[in-house]
């Protein structure tokens, strides 16, 4: 004798509920920050240029006599954290797509440009000459360089700390949210040396 199978027979009562999205709190929080910092630091950079302007309306040279700062160290800055830019979303991607090797590699690429960030920014500290102690313009000046190696330094150590989470397994194409948090944060800080770029060593 044949069974006949009902289709509501097949349907269970109660659908399992599902999923609910995960807020990306730190995408939000690290966007937040990143903006906070950002407009701190175009504060900072107002400063700078009005204190310029005063001294240029007197007809005053703005850097100390003997002082010139040369194009090439900022230059070379300014491509290495560009590359950094591409390597750290490199990054993003590698993890999105659950490939540890490229994921690591981009890592190490991005720290890697990062450090000769670091090396080319304190050697052009250097060369520059002006002393702190006898100008004040030294001190706004430096101020400036100073708070955005800071800036750069917090994203450094952000994208190390979430791509070590990242090879311990806490991060994947399931979620990847710690790793994009710190691209944007790195993005942010990357495009800030843009404005510090034109304003500091083009216009002097």
């Amino acid at each position: 004798m044949a069974v006949t199978t009902h289709s509501h027979d097949l349907i269970p009562a109660e659908l399992p509920v599902a999923e609910a999205a995960r807020p990306r709190l730190l995408v939000l929080a690290t966007s937040l920050a990143s903006a906070a910092l950002a407009m701190g630091f175009i504060g900072l950079l107002s400063v700078y240029i009005a204190e310029r302007a005063d001294v240029i309306q007197t007809g005053g040279r703005w850097l100390p006599d003997g002082v010139d700062i040369p194009l090439t160290q900022p230059n070379f800055i300014g491509l290495t954290i560009g590359f950094s830019v591409v390597t750290i979303w490199w990054m993003v991607s590698a993890v999105r797509n659950d490939d540890r090797v490229n994921a690591l590699a981009a890592t190490a690429i991005s720290l890697l440009f990062a450090f000769a960030y670091f090396a080319q920014s304190a050697y052009l500290m250097t060369i520059m000459e002006i002393e702190i102690a006898a100008d004040p313009r030294g001190v706004l000046l430096y101020a400036v360089i100073g708070t955005h190696m800071v800036i750069m330094a917090i994203a450094v150590g952000y994208a190390l700390l979430m791509s070590l989470r990242a090879a311990g397994g806490d991060y994947s194409s399931r979620d990847y949210e710690g790793i994009l948090s710190a691209a944007i944060f790195w993005t942010v800080a990357s495009g800030l040396y843009a404005v510090m770029w034109y304003v500091i060593y083009i216009t002097k």
